[in-house]
This record gives structure tokens, C-alpha cells and sequence, in this order.
């Protein structure tokens, strides 16, 4: 039987291997999480509230061990890996704080005696999730769809399985009913088979957009919904006015956090002719000096890549750019060391057509490009095929404001990264998918949204 390997990125060393599952013992795993699902959607909010608070517990109670698996299974820095366990806390929290409030029927007022749209469950929810947060991209589907009275089977990514195994431990160990979420260790090949069987009702996936197209094509010849959060390729307007200290302080986190590997992190600065050279080279000195290391030790600012594949894929994307005209500034050229280390690098001078400023550079690359106005920075802004997450960086939030309702992305921050809360939709346009998550939004993807009508 195939194996799923998970390989430590900072040093190349096997962490452990998971037996796969065949696809006859998904199928019925599958049949388990519906078979739970007629029972658990009649339980109430009350009771689902109180499993998910005591989820949360362990959470908060377990993550020095959790995010030490993290660490370990795809990189990030321990400080990161915490930090994603207490959000995975939060998250649980605020659904079984607000999830009464969040589905609440909204009575219309009709000729009827009574109308009003009520929210129920549909079924099994089929998650495709990615590595680069493996807690709490899986718990940011989980949380909303349980509390909602659906259940979750989730196919997580075949190099995080530890943190997939993790996590259905700790649904049992809060007491949900076996079947409320269950972890699928399938190969890639079975997801197919696992959207076209009966008892699946939609799929969630956050990640490539090749892997989303394949997902939505399959879903959508079964008639079944999809919620897509793909790639993005963000961008950031950096206006003459924004203090270039704090700018900079701002960008080079935003590059690099998570190794450089969020689907929402800063990748294009789009900076204003005035201030783009002071920029570049306070920026340059930033990312320099941010220190690349073991991503346990308390000093490292960002660690390995999290497959030495996706490195070398990167490392192609930087090449190609550099010789179609782009400069590079820092890094640029992997290390002679063991394990997925990839330098901190910026690319310079881009234009559309050159690979850094068209594609999605998942990892610690920097694009920095040139504007001659606000004008022509919204325009190259929006020059792109992912719409997920957009910035403005400037001394007057009330013109940032103004500029961010022009960017074409789901998300738009001025002087702030973009990031996910679970008080606020979150999702993409474009090629960076369709549907939200997350808020009021994110929790009615999977339900019935139902008219009832009395005369």
C-alpha cells in the first residue's frame, strides 16, 4: 500500500510515513460522515457550541505540541506555527459564541400570514486543503460547516498528514461523534471518486488554480458546489506620502511570513516614482538582514520552503525573469546546504509579461515595480489574473480608501496586511477562485437556504 511521506524541510530528514487509505475504505468513511450527519444536524447550537469551546480547549491547551508538528512537517518559523494554533482557538470560539446569531431566520415581510428564510444543513462537506496552514485553513472550513450542522471529511495535503491526523484526534478528544470529521489519507487520484459519491454535497479547496480547476470541473459534472480560494498575486500600492520606515517594515513581513507561502501575503509593490529608488534600497537592506534559518531557533525571521521541489520551481520563476529584463536586486540563488532554504529575494524594474509580475511567486520573492502616478499604480494593480488580496500603503487613509475600492481583488487593506478574520468574508475574484468563507458569508456556502411560507 502507497504511503504519504512527510519530510522534514529544514533538513531533508523523513519525519514519519501514513499508510494510505484504499478507496473502498474512503467510500465508506464517506458513508460514516452522512450517517452521522442525519443525527448531528438535529443536535442544537447549544450543544454543538459547547464541543467546539471544548475543541478550542485543546487547542489552546496543545499547541506547543501542535505547532511543533507544523514546524516540523512543512517549516514555518515555531513562532508562526503557535500563532496559527491560537487562531485555530479563536476561530472555534467565535462560531460557538455566534453561530445562532450567524443563521438566525430572517423574516421577510410578504402578503403571507408568515415568511421568512430559514438556514439548514445539507450534508458532507468534502475539504481539499493545502499545506502552508496546516491547522487552521482546514479548521477555518471545519468550525463553520460543524457548527452549521453539516459534517467534514478532509483531504488534506500529502505532506502535512501528521497535522491532518492531529487534527480528527482532537474532534474525538472534544467529544464530537465519530463521523463529524474525518481525515481521508487518499492519494490525489481518489478525490475524483470521492466528489462523485452520493453522500458528498460540496467541496471546499484553498489551493493552485490548476488544482481548482480540476476540482470545480469534476464537482460541476455531479451538480454539486464548490468554494474556491486559489492562488493570488497581491499587490501593493506604496503612494509618495507613507512613511518609507514603517512601509518597509510592513513589506518585508509581508513577503515573508510563512516562509513567504500565503496565498494572501504582500508579492507585488507597486511603488510611486518619487519614493520607488529610497524604497528599494531601505527595503533591500530590510530583507537582507532578516535572518534565514533553522525555524525553531528564536532569532530566525523566516525558514525553509516547504518541499525543496517547490524551491526549485521558484528558483525557474526568478531565472526567467531575470532574463526576460528583470533586475535582480538581493538573493536569488539557492544555497548549498541541506534542506528546501530559499534566500530572501527582490526583483526590480518589472513590467506585465515577465514572469514575476504575471504569475504567483509562492515563496520569500519580492516583485517591486515602478509607477509614474496613482492612476497608472491602480492600473498595473489590477493587470493581473488572481484577485484575492490588495493594499494600499499611505500618510492619508481617507485617499486610501478611495484607491482600495478601485483594486479588483476580494480583499482590499490600507496600512495593514490582509488578513483573515473570522468577523469578515474572505475569498477572491478572478482566477483566485469564487465563494467566501469565513462571517455570515462563508457560513451559508453549504446550507439550504430555504423559504417558508404560511398562509
Amino acid at each position: 500500500m502507497e504511503k504519504a511521506t512527510s519530510i522534514n524541510p529544514a533538513t531533508e530528514e523523513q519525519i514519519a510515513s501514513y499508510e494510505r487509505i484504499t478507496p473502498e475504505t474512503a467510500k465508506e468513511k464517506v458513508a460514516k460522515a452522512n450517517e452521522t450527519h442525519q443525527s448531528w444536524k438535529k443536535t442544537t447550537f447549544e450543544e454543538r457550541s459547547n464541543l467546539m469551546n471544548k475543541l478550542a480547549d485543546i487547542f489552546e491547551e496543545n499547541k506547543e505540541k501542535y505547532a511543533q508538528l507544523a514546524t516540523q512537517e512543512m517549516g514555518k518559523t515555531l513562532k508562526q506555527s503557535i500563532s496559527e494554533i491560537e487562531k485555530c482557538a479563536k476561530i472555534c470560539r467565535y462560531y460557538a459564541d455566534n453561530i445562532q446569531d450567524l443563521l438566525a431566520d430572517k423574516i421577510i415581510k410578504t402578503e403571507a400570514k408568515k415568511s421568512y428564510v430559514t438556514y439548514q444543513p445539507l450534508g458532507v462537506v468534502l475539504a481539499v486543503m493545502p499545506w502552508n496552514f496546516p491547522f487552521y485553513q482546514v479548521i477555518r472550513f471545519a468550525a463553520p460547516a460543524v457548527m452549521t450542522g453539516n459534517t467534514g471529511v478532509l483531504k488534506h495535503a500529502s505532506n502535512v498528514q501528521g497535522c491532518a491526523f492531529a487534527l480528527e484526534d482532537a474532534f474525538t478528544k472534544a467529544g464530537f461523534p465519530e463521523g463529524v470529521f474525518t481525515n481521508l489519507n487518499i492519494n490525489s487520484d481518489a478525490i475524483k471518486a470521492i466528489i462523485e459519491d452520493k453522500n458528498i454535497i460540496g467541496v471546499t479547496l484553498t489551493g493552485s488554480e490548476p488544482a481548482g480547476r480540476s476540482v470545480a470541473k469534476i464537482a460541476g459534472e455531479n451538480l454539486k458546489k464548490t468554494v474556491l480560494e486559489l492562488g493570488g498575486s497581491d499587490a501593493y500600492i506604496i503612494l509618495e506620502d507613507a512613511d518609507l520606515e514603517k512601509v518597509t517594515d510592513v513589506a518585508t513581513y509581508g513577503r515573508l511570513q510563512n516562509n513567504g507561502q500565503t496565498c494572501i501575503a504582500a508579492k507585488r509593490f507597486i511603488v510611486l516614482e518619487e519614493i520607488y529608488d529610497d524604497f528599494l534600497k531601505m527595503f533591500t537592506q530590510k530583507m537582507k538582514d532578516a535572518k534565514m534559518g533553522e525555524p525553531t531557533n528564536d532569532d530566525t525571521y523566516y525558514g525553509p520552503m516547504a518541499r525543496v521541489d517547490l524551491r526549485d520551481e521558484l528558483h525557474n520563476q526568478v531565472e526567467k525573469t531575470i532574463n526576460q529584463g528583470g533586475k535582480l536586486i538581493l538573493g536569488g540563488k539557492i544555497p548549498n546546504k541541506k534542506g528546501a532554504y530559499y534566500p530572501a529575494t527582490i526583483l526590480a524594474d518589472l513590467k506585465p509579461g515577465m514572469t514575476a509580475f504575471d504569475e504567483e511567486l509562492f515563496g520569500p520573492v519580492a516583485s517591486v515595480i515602478k509607477a509614474k502616478d496613482q492612476y497608472e499604480a491602480i492600473e498595473l494593480a489590477n493587470n493581473s489574473a488572481f484577485g484575492l488580496g490588495s493594499g494600499v500603503l499611505t500618510g492619508n487613509s481617507e485617499r486610501g480608501e478611495k484607491i482600495a475600492l478601485q483594486l479588483e481583488a476580494g480583499n482590499s487593506f490600507v496600512n495593514k496586511l490582509v488578513a483573515s478574520d473570522p468577523r469578515l468574508p474572505f475569498g477572491g475574484i478572478k482566477n483566485s477562485g469564487y465563494g467566501r468563507e469565513l462571517s455570515d458569508f462563508g457560513v451559508k456556502e453549504f446550507v439550504n437556504t430555504k423559504t417558508i411560507w404560511v398562509d
